[in-house]
């Protein structure tokens, strides 16, 4: 048996995925609501035929009999076989049933953040979580099922380091914090919300999103959904979803969010195209390329001296009495406020931490999904000092419990954390660093692209930051560019 048969039946199986995922795509953006029982069938039927197509005798016959002819080889044998391990702990039928309940909670959780009532959602999430909790005990029973789930996401992480991670980010940060709540007002903030029409926001955050990112018509589109997110069904074929809201920041800055998550997969070398190394390393990899696309990069004062003309001409409303100085101030507000998404950089680790200690909290049974809400309006008040007024502004913000996503929130502040470090790497090139401070981001990308994007999956998130950064993950860059940057907005040297 060859590798080339080998490939075959991974391209199948990828294929099929890729169906799935189109699917899901739709059902989050063009779908009539009337087709979402059909729709999770559908997609339960394309998860089942590719789980049985990956875990059969032949698939385990062909990686066994298989002789990798060089690393390329030898990377597709060694993911495959990690994923090979995992997929076959767990049933057909398991597979399936857990695959209707997320489409199940998919629907009742859009239901429930449009009426703001967590109970239409809470028998789904309940659902889901005991669905969830099973396939920890399938896979490892012996472990800690928050380190099993988040080997998904984050291979290799566990429980109690994110905990240390988030220990010590709090303590470094939460005296800046208040440090920045006291010293009040840096700019207009009024300005964030002034008249943008819908159709000129999506054009300007769709236009910068090629210009300087690098996101093209050729290989990418972007539609609206509930929840912005990026999904791929190649490398070719690149789909990005954004919201429009009053607050106009939301649109702009998620556009260029998942464009940083568009570009890695982009990036990943093609000759890895409809094997499982074709993506992300990690989701905290992931988050860091999209963090440092929305925030390092288009939060910086030098995209918005060079950007700000173009904004000048779209959204005269918006500038009018502005320079980009000023407007540089408003975006990068410190504010407590309700909504993950629309969180600055200081306060945005707080809600991931927030989601960490629930879900911990959930799996192990100290808090039932009914008390869910109170639980999470308590930590939000202790954390924040803000008490949501309604469940669609608290526990019902994010899609991702509706997805099966537990163990997924940590990697959030992980790429935060990597995405300063990476940039501070690419910066010792003073090619990179002088169009980082020109806003002209090409020579940034291709760094990325050669360091991080085109290795998919062929090297760990711990092997790939070290060769990138030269050393493991750390919280130092990142706390030391919030005081740099916050200290300076605010006066607080």
């Amino acid at each position: 048996m060859s590798m080339d048969q080998l490939r075959r039946r991974l391209g199948q199986i990828s294929d099929l995925k890729a169906a799935a995922g189109l699917l899901s795509w739709d059902q989050e953006t063009y779908m009539p609501p009337e087709a979402g029982e059909i729709r999770g069938q559908q997609m339960a039927t394309l998860a089942g035929l590719a789980h049985e197509l990956f875990t059969d005798a032949q698939t385990a016959a062909l990686l066994d009999g298989a002789h990798p002819q060089d690393d390329t080889d030898g990377a597709v044998l060694r993911v495959t076989r990690r994923d090979h391990d995992k997929a076959t702990k767990l049933p057909t039928e398991f597979v399936e049933e857990y695959t209707r309940a997320c489409s199940d909670a998919h629907h009742a959780w859009v239901e429930a953040r449009q009426n703001s009532d967590f109970k239409v959602f809470q028998p789904h999430l309940q659902r889901v979580l005991d669905l969830t909790r099973r396939k920890a005990e399938l896979r490892d029973p012996d472990a800690h099922p928050y380190d099993v789930l988040m080997d998904d996401y984050e291979p290799g992480m566990h429980a109690t380091q994110v905990q240390a991670v988030f220990d010590d980010l709090r303590e470094r940060t939460r005296p800046l914090l208040r440090r920045i709540v006291a010293a009040g007002n840096a700019a207009d903030y009024s300005v964030l919300t002034r008249p943008f029409p819908a159709g000129a926001q999506k054009a300007f955050a769709w236009q910068v999103a090629g210009e300087a990112f690098g996101l093209q018509p050729d290989f990418a589109r972007q539609d609206e959904s509930a929840h912005p997110f990026q999904t791929n069904f190649s490398r070719s074929d690149i789909r990005i979803t954004t919201r429009v809201e009053d607050y106009w920041p939301a649109c702009l800055f998620g556009t260029w969010h998942e464009t940083g998550h568009a570009m890695y997969e982009r990036g990943v070398a093609a000759h890895w195209a409809r094997t499982p190394v074709s993506s992300g390393t990690s989701l905290g990899v992931h988050e860091s390329q999209s963090r440092m696309f929305e925030n390092l990069l288009a939060r910086s004062l030098p995209f918005w001296e060079r950007y700000f003309p173009e904004l000048e001409r779209v959204a005269p409303e918006v500038t009018r009495g502005l320079d980009p100085q000023a407007l540089y101030r408003a975006v990068n507000r410190v504010n407590p406020s309700l909504i993950r998404v629309e969180a600055d950089e200081v306060t945005y680790n707080f809600h991931v931490m927030l989601r960490f200690a629930l879900e911990m909290r959930l799996l192990d049974g100290s808090l039932k999904v009914a008390d869910l809400p109170e639980a999470w309006n308590a930590q939000m008040q202790e954390d924040l000092g803000l008490t949501p007024p309604d469940d669609a502004q608290g526990v019902l913000q994010d899609i991702h419990w509706s997805a099966g996503l537990i163990g997924y929130f940590p990697t959030y502040t992980l790429g935060n954390l990597l995405s300063v470090q990476l940039l501070e790497a690419a910066q010792r090139d003073p090619a990179i660093a002088a169009g980082v401070q020109a806003a002209e981001y090409g020579p940034l990308r291709e760094w990325l692209v050669q360091h991080v994007h085109r290795h998919g999956r062929s090297r760990t998130p711990e092997e790939l930051t070290v060769q990138a950064t030269g050393r493991p993950l750390t919280a130092d860059p990142y706390v030391a560019y919030l005081h740099a940057k916050y200290e300076d907005i605010y006066n607080l040297k």
